[in-house]
């Protein structure tokens, strides 16, 4: 692929040096509120330099939730790719920087909003997050099934129809329903620390499960 040239590859470059930027200030923060002008001040610009390369405030901050979406593909893996556990330690190392959750709270709140500049991607975030987790809830729960009642497992393969859709029902359903839990939790562990946002997590996640696999109560 040819790489871009002249002021547009200035532009690019330079829009990656302030979202760089913008994930240290955000990274090292902590509680403490992240101003467009902590983030000019690392990279030598002007508050409206900066946000003169992404349109406005809402846009950076947008750009720099979508970036740490990347680093974390880099780190983990694909998304699609990834397994049940790998999605946990994803939200372990997120709790090594609060401030970008933070970020992250208070923009998804913002983001309800169909004009606000995120809204877009958080609408496609969550449509692909709910669709892999149910995936793997779906794949976890057959294969803790099949591995207690192989007979019965088998039964249900012989006639998949109205069981696949119930279950994909039940397990979009589940997928759902974690996705708020891990929001909520994000939010109550930016005011007490001490909550364990993944190992809460799995605890839900096994006894969704178990309610999936047929050991608990049904879900639907």
């Amino acid at each position: 692929m040819t790489k871009p040239r002249g002021p547009y590859a200035k532009t690019s470059s330079k829009r990656q040096q302030i979202i760089e930027a913008a994930l240290a200030a955000y990274a090292e923060a902590g509680s403490r509120k992240v101003s467009v002008r902590d983030i000019a001040q690392r990279v030598g610009m002007t508050d409206a330099g900066v946000l003169h390369h992404f349109g406005g405030r809402e846009a950076l901050l947008t750009a720099v939730l979508a970036a740490r979406d990347a680093a974390a593909e880099e780190r983990f893996g694909a998304f699609e790719d990834r397994s049940a556990d790998d999605s946990l330690r994803v939200l372990a190392a997120n709790a090594s920087t609060p401030g970008l959750v933070k970020l992250f709270v208070d923009l998804a709140a913002a983001a309800a909003e169909p004009d606000h500049p995120a809204h877009d991607y958080f609408g496609e975030r969550y449509d692909r997050y709910r669709g892999r987790l149910a995936e793997q809830l779906i794949e976890r729960a057959a294969a803790e099934s099949e591995a207690a009642e192989p007979a019965a497992a088998a039964s249900e393969a012989a006639e998949p129809g109205a069981v696949d859709e119930e279950r994909a029902a039940e397990a979009a359903w589940a997928a759902r329903v974690l996705i708020a839990a891990t929001d909520g939790l994000q939010l109550q562990w930016l005011l007490d620390p001490g909550i364990d946002m993944a190992g809460d997590i799995r605890r839900l996640a096994d006894v969704l499960l178990d309610a999936l696999a047929g050991r608990g109560r049904p879900v639907s």
